[in-house]
């Protein structure tokens, strides 16, 4: 079969409280709300479990989506996350943008690190109400080339990795 996946259609995570991820997603990153279903069951066991799914749509079509489901949320949910945990990266046109993004969601009120030169992106980073980390990129001059450096030499590096880890890994699966 050859690979027919085109994209990803939506990212989707538990928020706390679907108005007060609506006010981040909507009124700080300009995402408007595409569609709010109210669901009395879990559609994949039949379980009664009211929910609110919530997708904010982005300028390409795709989504982001949150699940407000209150009587199965615990307060670790919504604990900050490290970025190695999850986080979700949004793109925007150029690094001349990303610092006017920077500028904006200061004055809309939101805490931003960055901007942190990767080489081939630079990135600010902040937290949604959710506790999920929230990063806004900008693909630099260097982006493709050290891409395509990085693709040359995958495969001896995930090798290379996965030698040098795999005793740490089998200690931490025991």
């Amino acid at each position: 079969m050859t690979n027919s996946l085109k994209g990803v259609h939506h990212a989707a995570f538990r928020c706390r409280d679907a108005a007060e991820t609506r006010e981040f997603y909507e009124g700080k990153l300009g995402l408007p709300v595409a569609a709010a279903l109210f669901i009395e069951q879990e559609p994949s066991s039949g379980k009664a479990h009211p929910y609110v799914h919530i997708f904010f749509e982005m300028p390409d079509g795709n989504y982001i989506a949150f699940f407000d489901a209150p009587s199965s949320a615990r307060p670790e949910h919504f604990v900050k996350a490290h970025g190695f945990d999850r986080h979700v990266a949004f793109e925007t046109d150029s690094v001349e943008k990303l610092h006017e993004w920077k500028a904006t969601l200061a004055a809309r009120g939101v805490e931003c690190v960055g901007p942190v030169d990767h080489h081939f992106v630079q990135s600010i980073y902040m937290y949604d109400p959710n506790g999920l980390q929230v990063e806004i990129t900008a693909r630099t001059s260097q982006h493709d080339p050290i891409m395509a450096h990085e693709k040359a030499n995958s495969e001896a590096i995930l090798a290379d990795w996965t030698a040098r880890t795999a005793t740490e890994k089998a200690r931490l699966q025991a």
